[in-house]
């Protein structure tokens, strides 16, 4: 994933030669040094080598991403132009660039044919054009020649350093290549288990063929990392990323992707933001026009409370990637985190008139009109919509849990009730604490509906669950908080505090302010369920006074707060967080 928008103010250079503009000159075309490199057309006659095309050119973009006098767009904005006819000035256009980037690649045996043309996105020009006849294992002299001429091309400059990083092979072992661009391409599917499970394997495989494949190694350690934030948060998926992510470091001390996987690791497997942050300096430092390190400081540096710093990060990685829903959809999650809910809602928007059909994107723009105005249409909008879009099962799942909550929102808890008891337990075997969120939705409601027995037995089911969890991420400070609110409804008051507790220990504001906020609105949520108010009014002011996801709307809107309701101080409170906003 990739970065944002350079506006360079530069001083115009006027000559002061009398008589300079009378004297006739040919024009000289305006060097603008800002590329995209698009989606090489695959001429194999085996289309399954699509994958080798995708990795010839992702290896291009990489290249040139290390170069910094240049501007180069990230891969996840330029892939939809794959196979489509789109005017080569649109796509500038679109993308912000002067230049072009298009290409051919044909895969026979160990045989490689690579055709490309650098074209001036403004005037439709050719500036020039290479054909390539090589071996797979010579596919990193032709991307080394390609960046040269490049950058010559724009007149870019390029460092000592820089051009040493482009001259290095990662490895000389063709199989171990082919493994490893199918690998990075499946790596791609972030929503994907099975891909990624898939992509573990093949990294497995090109290590396994060459040892000292750094590169491969630090993108291993990467997908660990991700599968741990994203699904299987273990003890061993955690120290796997960290094992490889120092083994790229033992065999290349100066390897971005490296210091990169090793900041990934410290910051989804361990919390540590600080040492992280560190990482990605570095990572950023020698992958100036790489999205994906101005995305990770930005993440990093909000969770330390750097807002400024955070925001602006994350907007060079949106102009460098502007056509990422992901890195649109973080940005987006920022500004509500602000309470900017203009600047949220423009830019999640922005990313929906890319990816209309991005479920994610819907998701995130249904709960920032519910968290600014109570809004609830743009749920109904989003399940609408979500009727056309091709889904797997458990993307149906997930919007079913989707509709389930609005109607606990809404409070048609009958409709929520039989929402969840429809999802099937089998398909969310895979994911545990899906299984804890459907049977706490079901004993929520339950709950609501006065069917006490149901209810516990629901609430009974979820910590079955939950507990399972733990064992296997004891310090995982969101699954202490849902152990905490399923012992609070079971009238475990001391063991739901003290379960609460533990979470904001695992995982304060003081070192997280962007998911701290979560945690403590968690325990303000337990407080009031067992009766202590006093404490969860005074959590919950905290919590309107500084950045985080709550919102007056939220507390007036959800039943989650229904046990503070009566309370005249709660009252005073939205009054109060009202008048302000």
């Amino acid at each position: 994933r990739r970065n944002v928008l350079m506006l360079l103010a530069t001083g115009v250079i006027i000559s002061a030669a009398a008589g300079f503009f009378l004297l006739p000159r040919a024009v000289a075309r305006k060097i603008d040094k800002s590329i995209a490199v698009l989606p090489f057309e695959n001429l194999s006659d085996d289309k399954e080598n699509a994958y080798f095309a995708d990795g010839v050119q992702d290896d291009v973009l990489t290249n040139l991403s290390k170069i910094g006098d240049l501007k180069v767009i990230s891969r996840t904005s330029v892939m939809q132009y794959r196979g489509k006819m789109t005017n080569v000035r649109e796509i500038g256009k679109a993308l912000g660039v002067s230049n072009i980037l298009e290409g051919s690649v044909r895969r026979s045996g160990n045989k490689v044919r690579l055709n490309v043309q650098l074209i001036d996105a403004n005037s439709d020009e050719h500036i020039w054009a290479s054909d390539y006849d090589r071996d797979v294992t010579d596919v990193f002299a032709i991307q080394t020649d390609l960046a040269q001429k490049i950058t010559d091309a724009l007149q870019a400059k390029l460092s000592p350093a820089e051009k040493s990083r482009l001259e290095r092979r990662p490895t000389e072992n063709g199989e171990a290549y082919l493994a490893f661009v199918q690998a990075h391409d499946l790596q791609n599917a972030v929503e994907d288990l099975e891909k990624l499970k898939q992509s573990e394997q093949l990294y497995a495989r090109a290590i396994q063929l060459d040892p000292r494949f750094a590169l491969a190694i630090a993108r291993y350690s990467q997908l660990e990392s991700w599968i741990v934030h994203t699904f299987e948060r273990t003890v061993e998926r955690r120290e796997k990323a960290r094992t490889l992510a120092q083994q790229a470091l033992q065999l290349q001390p100066d390897l971005p992707e490296a210091h990169l996987a090793m900041g990934f690791s410290l910051y989804y497997g361990d919390n540590e933001f600080e040492a992280a942050l560190k990482e990605f300096e570095i990572a950023q430092r020698d992958l100036p026009n790489e999205a994906e390190g101005y995305l990770a400081l930005g993440a990093i540096q909000r969770r330390l409370g750097r807002w400024p710093e955070s925001t602006a990060n994350l907007e060079k990685a949106a102009s460098l990637d502007p056509k990422d829903g992901w890195v649109l959809q973080n940005l987006a999650l920022s500004y509500q985190t602000l309470r900017d809910f203009d600047a949220a809602n423009k830019t999640i928007d922005r990313a929906l008139m890319v990816n209309p059909n991005s479920l994610g994107l819907w998701e995130v723009k249904s709960k920032l009109a519910i968290a600014e105005k109570g809004d609830l249409s743009v749920a109904e909008r989003a399940f609408q919509a979500a009727k056309s879009i091709p889904m797997n099962d458990l993307e149906k799942l997930r919007i079913a849990g989707g509709r389930a909550d609005v109607f606990l929102l809404e409070r048609k808890y009958q409709e929520g009730l039989r929402e969840a008891e429809s999802q099937s337990d089998d398909l969310l075997a895979p994911i545990p604490t899906a299984l804890c969120g459907k049977y706490y939705l079901i004993g929520f409601a339950r709950k609501a509906l006065h069917d006490e027995a149901g209810a516990r037995a629901a609430f009974l089911n979820a910590k079955e669950f939950v507990v399972a969890s733990l064992k296997q991420s004891p310090d995982s400070p969101d699954l202490r908080i849902q152990l905490a609110k399923i012992l609070a409804y079971l009238g475990e008051k001391d063991m739901a505090l003290n379960e609460a507790r533990r979470a904001a220990e695992i995982l304060p504001e003081s070192k997280d302010a962007f998911g701290g906020p979560e945690i403590t609105a968690g325990v303000a949520e337990v407080c009031g369920i067992v009766g202590e108010n006093g404490r969860a009014i005074e959590l919950l002011d905290g919590l309107l006074g500084r950045p985080s996801h709550l919102t007056v709307s939220i507390l007036k809107l959800s039943p989650a707060w229904d046990p503070l309701r009566s309370d005249p101080r709660f009252q005073t409170l939205l009054d109060k967080y009202s008048a302000k906003t």
